[in-house]
């Protein structure tokens, strides 16, 4: 059985195109995309949650645990990436790309730092499947899964990683290796009203 990534729902300042605090909550259309994404993974028959402590996939979790009845366990190692004295600024006014290879933000955490979390957050999450007889939930950030993809995960022969991923996306592989990926920034359970517009920020 599967393991499941899941973006958090979109927040006001995700979509406002701001770096975001870590405990921005979501917006109505975010509430909205997480009761979208909960009917989607019961179907699923997941087994187990593990969610980012952050509030916004906080908040995307419940309603999951909510329908399935299973608790939400959290873990600080899927946190979104910390871009420190960023965080809060409107990231048009920035005035060069927090999200460039060379960038260490101030009080945050470098590309290194990041991607060597990202590798234990890995390891927890295989963990957590393993005790498990049945698909794990994982409900995390955009550069967390954007990290997985490229450094852990198999792309099937002609994929190539998302632009951005969509909030509430849903992004399967197999528990296995080589850890290959069967479903990738999947948001067919949005309908029109709450379908991710592609304006706001992934990962920030």
């Amino acid at each position: 059985m599967p393991i499941i990534l899941i973006r958090h729902g979109e927040t006001p300042l995700n979509a406002a195109r701001v770096v975001q605090p870590p405990d921005t909550p979501l917006s109505d259309r975010g509430r909205a995309q997480a009761r979208a994404v909960a009917v989607r993974v019961e179907a699923m028959k997941i087994v187990g949650i593990l969610s980012s402590d952050l509030a916004r996939a906080a908040q995307t979790a419940a309603p999951i645990s909510e329908r399935t009845g299973l608790p939400v366990v959290s873990t600080e190692l899927l946190r979104e990436r910390n871009f420190g004295d960023l965080r809060g600024m409107a990231y048009d006014a920035i005035g060069f790309d927090p999200l460039g290879l060379d960038v260490e933000p101030p009080n945050g955490e470098s590309w290194s730092v990041f991607r060597q979390r990202v590798a234990q957050a890995f390891d927890c999450i295989l963990s957590h499947r393993a005790d498990q007889e049945g698909s794990l939930a994982v409900v995390t950030h955009g550069l967390v899964i954007r990290a997985l993809v490229e450094n852990h995960l198999r792309l099937p022969s002609g994929m190539a990683v998302p632009e951005r991923l969509a909030n509430t996306s849903v992004t399967v592989f197999a528990p296995n290796e080589p850890y290959a990926i069967q479903t990738l920034n999947c948001h067919r359970h949005l309908d029109a009203d709450n379908t991710d517009d592609g304006r706001g920020l992934s990962g920030l």
